[in-house]
């Protein structure tokens, strides 16, 4: 029996990120409910997050030191947030996509292993660089994507729960996170900065990148690597995963822009 397609929705607002983590958290239940009887669906969400360092479940929130690092972030306009996904501190921000994959790793034959999840996820946005924007990847022994081995322009950090996955990818498309993540050694890295889309394609316009124009071939990949159909989600449908899609795009409408901070105070 085939699989059914991958319903995936690109929020068009930057998304606070302690909210979307609690929409994730949501469809996690709804789809270990309705498992039972077959019914569930898998999911790719896709948007950009408000300005927000999180730190993986590697770290000792409670410590001074974390405790310290939390409030000077927080002081240049950051959100600061623990999150149970694997991996250290990152950054996530506008001009950054992040994809967050809610599938159930158990409907493959056989069963899909983290391991092998997370190789399908690293290998979509290396071939995402490659087709979309002649962008050769660098072998490294860490996870996540690399330029070379001192240019990490992608990051993966997920969570795995009887077989369903949240958390996922983040991947720069222009030159806006790096200043933020010029602040923080990014999960642990001492030597490697970030790199963006926008200062390394070999094929478009730079002054056409942004985060929307990467969507259909981002979406379009993961469905070649993962063998799956994808599908827009329908938004109209009165269903309780897309109620708590518009609830948190409706949140984010009122919160309006977050307060930018100057590009020196970053940097």
């Amino acid at each position: 029996m085939s699989l059914p397609p991958i319903l995936y929705h690109y929020f068009q607002l930057p998304l606070p990120y302690a909210r979307t983590l609690a929409l994730q958290e949501r469809i996690h239940q709804i789809q270990l409910l309705r498992r039972r009887s077959g019914q569930h669906q898998d999911y790719l969400l896709l948007l950009q997050h408000r300005p927000v360092y999180t730190a993986g479940r590697r770290q000792l929130l409670t410590s001074p030191e974390v405790e310290a690092e939390a409030a000077r972030l927080t002081h240049i306009g950051a959100d600061f947030v623990a999150t149970k996904r694997g991996g250290q501190t990152t950054y996530h921000g506008p001009g950054q996509i992040v994809g967050y994959p809610l599938l159930d790793l158990g409907r493959s034959t056989p069963p899909l292993g983290i391991r092998e999840y997370i190789c399908k996820m690293q290998k979509t946005i290396e071939m995402h660089l490659a087709e979309a924007h002649g962008m050769q990847h660098a072998p490294s022994e860490h996870t996540g994507v690399f330029l070379d081995a001192q240019t990490k322009i992608a990051s993966i950090g997920v969570q795995v729960r009887h077989r369903l996955t949240t958390h996922g990818f983040a991947m720069n498309v222009t030159r806006e996170p790096r200043g933020w993540f010029d602040q923080i050694i990014a999960c642990g890295l001492a030597d490697v900065k970030a790199g963006c889309i926008a200062d390394a394609s070999a094929i478009v316009d730079l002054s056409s990148v942004s985060v929307v124009g990467e969507i259909d071939g981002l979406v379009k990949r993961f469905g070649s690597l993962f063998e799956r159909d994808m599908m827009k989600l329908d938004m109209s449908a009165g269903e309780e995963v897309v109620d708590a899609i518009r609830a948190v795009e409706e949140e984010a409408r009122l919160l309006g822009d977050w307060a930018r901070v100057p590009a020196a105070q970053i940097l």
